[in-house]
C-alpha cells in the first residue's frame, strides 16, 4: 500500500485550486432531481476488509473508477459515501452541529476512550466537553511545554545508535509521551518502577502496540458501534484504566490542586456553565483520549515525515542546510513548510466523517438524510488540481502559499478540529529541527514504507525505519 504516482508530469505550479463543486443541504425536490453516487460493485465483506486493511489501494482505485464521489458497503450503517473535493469538505465543516454530527461517535474508539470523550461526543456533550478542554491547549500553555519538549528530544536523540537501523515511530513515542504525560497528568522524566505512573505508561505503551496484532484487528470490528468493550480490547483496558482511575483518586486529594498545571488537576477545577465537575469516569474518557490522540498521531507523524525525508535528497538536503546555516528565520520557514508537507503527503488520520441528517447535496450527486458522508484526506491531499505532482515530496510548494482550510486538514476543521493542534506542531518544531541539526539520517531499504492501518491511524509499516549515519555535537 504505497502511494504509486499516477499524475501528469509537473506543470510548474505548486498549489492550486480546485473548480467549484456545489455542495450543502438541499430541499426533497431538489434531490430527487440528482442522481445518488455510484456504488463501489463488490461484496460488503470484501469491501470492509479492503478498506481497513488496504485503504490506500482501496479509494484511490475507487476514485479512478468512479469519480471524486462513490459509496461503499461497509459495517458503518447507511453505506458510506467517500467524497474528496474541497467545497463538499467546506460544506461538511461549516454545518451546524445538529445537521452533520461527527461519525466519531459510531467510530472504533468509541469503546475504547468511553461515550464522554470530547472525540466520541456529538452535539451539546462535545461542546461542553470542548469548553473545558480549551484553557490548557492555548497559546501560553503551549508556549510552557516548549522547553520540555527540547530537554526530552535532546535526551532521546543522544540514545540512538550510529551505524545501526532504527525504527523513528517507537522512539518518537518515546518523546511524544513524555510530553503529554507530563502535560495531561504532572509526570515529569521516567516514572519510578513500581508507582502508579510508571504502571500507566506500561499500559500505554502496551495498548499501543498490541493494537497492531491481527487479533486486536479483528476485535476493533467486534467493537464498532458498542459504548462498552467486549472481548480482548475490554481485557486490555483493564490494564490501563486501573491506574488511571487511581491517578484519579490520588489527584482529588491533592492539596495543592490551584499551584498545579497539568490538564488533569486543571479539569478537576473546572466547571460546566451549570457548576457540574466532572466525574471520574467523564475524566478518564477525556484523559484516555489527550493520550492516545496526544502523542501517538504526532509521533507518527513525525515518523512518515522522516520516512518521506530520507527517500526525497533534495528535500533532505533544504532542510538540513537551512537548520544548520545560521539563518534562524530560515530555519523556522524551511521546517515549517517540510512539517505542513509532510501532514499533507502522509495524513496519519486518513479518514474523517459527518452523518448528514438533511438530503445534501455532493456536486452532482444528492444523498438522503442518515447517510454518512465521509471525506478522505488522503485523495483530498492527492488531488492534482490543488497540489500538483501530488505524490512527489515537494516542502518548496509551500513557499508562497498557506495551507487551505479545506484542502489541508490532517487536524480536521470546523467545531470538530483536533484540539491539540497547536501542541502537536510545537512538538514536530522541535523534533524535526533538533534531528535535522544533530543528525545525517540515510534510509534502511530503498523501497518506501507501505502503510498498514491501526484504529484510525495509518502507520509506516516498518516503524519508518532509518539509519543514523552520524551525530553532531
Amino acid at each position: 500500500m504505497t502511494l504509486a504516482p499516477e499524475a501528469p508530469a509537473h506543470d510548474g505550479r505548486l498549489i492550486g485550486e480546485a473548480p467549484p463543486s456545489p455542495a450543502g443541504p438541499i430541499d426533497a425536490a431538489e434531490a430527487a432531481s440528482l442522481p445518488t453516487p455510484p456504488m463501489i460493485d463488490l461484496p460488503r465483506v470484501l469491501q470492509t476488509l479492503r478498506f481497513n486493511q488496504r485503504q490506500i489501494d482501496f479509494v484511490f482505485g475507487a476514485r479512478r473508477r468512479h469519480g471524486e464521489v462513490f459509496r461503499m458497503r461497509g459495517i458503518v450503517p447507511g453505506d458510506p459515501v467517500i467524497t474528496s473535493h474541497p467545497d463538499h469538505v467546506q460544506s461538511l465543516f461549516k454545518a451546524k452541529p445538529d445537521d452533520a454530527p461527527s461519525l466519531t461517535g459510531e467510530s472504533p474508539l468509541r469503546p475504547i476512550v468511553g461515550p464522554n470523550s470530547v472525540l466520541t461526543s456529538v452535539g451539546p456533550r462535545h461542546m461542553r466537553q470542548r469548553k473545558l478542554l480549551l484553557p490548557p491547549f492555548h497559546g501560553e500553555a503551549i508556549d510552557e511545554y516548549v522547553s520540555m519538549i527540547v530537554e526530552v528530544t535532546e535526551r532521546e536523540i543522544a540514545k540512538w545508535p550510529v551505524g545501526e537501523p532504527i525504527a523513528l515511530a517507537p522512539r518518537m513515542q518515546a518523546i511524544t509521551l513524555d510530553v503529554i504525560m507530563s502535560g495531561i497528568f504532572g509526570i515529569e522524566g521516567t516514572p519510578e518502577r513500581g508507582s502508579t505512573e510508571h504502571a500507566l505508561r506500561r499500559a500505554v505503551v502496551g495498548l499501543i502496540e498490541a493494537s497492531t496484532w491481527k487479533t486486536a484487528q479483528l476485535a476493533e470490528l467486534m467493537n464498532i458501534g458498542r459504548d462498552e468493550p467486549v472481548g480482548i480490547t475490554k481485557f486490555g483496558l483493564g490494564f490501563l484504566d486501573r491506574p488511571t482511575f487511581k491517578i484519579i483518586a490520588e489527584r482529588r486529594r491533592a492539596t495543592d490542586l490551584e499551584d498545579r498545571r497539568d490538564i488533569l488537576s486543571l479539569l478537576l477545577q473546572a466547571r460546566t456553565e451549570e457548576g457540574e465537575a466532572l466525574t471520574d469516569q467523564e475524566l478518564r474518557d477525556e484523559l484516555l483520549t489527550l493520550v492516545l490522540a496526544g502523542h501517538e498521531t504526532t509521533a507518527n507523524s513525525l515518523a512518515w515525515t522522516w520516512e518521506r525525508l530520507v527517500r526525497t535528497p533534495a528535500a533532505h538536503d533544504r532542510l538540513r542546510d537551512a537548520v544548520r546555516g545560521g539563518d534562524q528565520e530560515l530555519s523556522d520557514k524551511v521546517v515549517e513548510q517540510t512539517i505542513q508537507e509532510g501532514m499533507r503527503a502522509r495524513p496519519v488520520i486518513p479518514i474523517i466523517g459527518r452523518r448528514v441528517k438533511k438530503h445534501w447535496r455532493l456536486g452532482e450527486y444528492a444523498v438522503p438524510p442518515e447517510t454518512p458522508v465521509t471525506m478522505s484526506i488522503l485523495l483530498v491531499h492527492h488531488r492534482e488540481d490543488v497540489y500538483p505532482d501530488p505524490f512527489a515530496f515537494r516542502p518548496e510548494r509551500w513557499e508562497n502559499a498557506k495551507p487551505g482550510t479545506y484542502t489541508w486538514i490532517p487536524f480536521g476543521g470546523g467545531i470538530r478540529r483536533c484540539l491539540g493542534a497547536a501542541l502537536a506542531m510545537a512538538e514536530q518544531r522541535v523534533v524535526l529541527e533538533a534531528m535535522a541539526r544533530r543528525l545525517d539520517l540515510a534510509y534502511d531499504t530503498p523501497e518506501p514504507e507501505r502503510a498498514i492501518h491501526r484504529n484510525v491511524t495509518m502507520i509506516p509499516s516498518r516503524g519508518a525505519t532509518v539509519r543514523v549515519l552520524s551525530r553532531r555535537a
